[in-house]
């Protein structure tokens, strides 16, 4: 059985677990005989694309840039786990129009939690008003209204919230089961309430 190649967008604010479970994701699904490739956002950044900063304008260059790389990889049939921020919500719009399958999955962390995260200490050099235009604070971050996928990441560890991404994947017939020691038996990540939900999302976007 084949399986469509299709874009996962993981989008969050800052230090809301992009990168982990991005990492996690990839490895997962490479386990289970998928072509399939990473797209982080900073580091895209720093390799592809260093001249863009972080204006909004520079901010939407640098979503679009990721998506239409990803395009052209799930032409070729390798599907892509993108971990970037995507703050506003008629930028993840564009997205959804320039990819398809397109997955969005938001990393639902609060402030208190991505703060005590930060090592780095850019948080606490933002909420000193020494940064402008930090995403979550003083540029918005809009969070999706109707995501495929939310993953409390402020409240649940990466391989819970893999869980929910794989149970999405799997329902919509994107990636085959889970098997062997990381697959079989694997609990489901949702009650029985989120799950019913699930399945009307995937009956809404025409999967079931």
């Amino acid at each position: 059985m084949s399986f469509p190649a299709f874009t996962a967008w993981l989008c969050g604010p800052p230090r809301a677990g992009k990168t982990t479970l991005g990492l996690e994701l990839r490895r997962e699904l490479a386990g289970r005989g998928l072509a399939v490739e990473r797209l982080d956002g900073g580091e895209l950044r720093g390799e592809l694309w260093p001249e863009l900063g972080h204006a909004a304008d520079e901010r939407r260059a640098a979503c679009l840039r990721t998506a239409r790389l990803a395009a052209m990889l799930n032409r070729h049939g390798v599907s892509c786990v993108v971990g970037q921020i995507a703050p506003y919500a008629d930028l993840r719009r564009e997205l959804r129009g320039l990819l398809s399958p397109f997955v969005e999955v938001f990393l639902d962390c609060p402030l208190e939690t991505l703060v005590n995260r930060d090592q780095s200490g850019l948080y606490q050099r933002a909420l000193a008003g020494e940064i402008k235009g930090f995403t979550g604070l003083d540029d918005p971050f809009e969070p999706p209204e109707a995501a495929e996928v939310v993953c409390p990441t402020g409240a649940e560890g990466p391989q819970e919230s893999l869980g929910r991404i794989l149970a999405w994947l799997e329902g919509a017939g994107l990636i085959p089961p889970g098997g062997g020691e990381r697959g079989e038996g694997r609990q489901s990540a949702y009650t029985p309430e989120e799950e019913a939900r699930v399945v009307e999302r995937l009956k809404d976007l025409g999967y079931l």
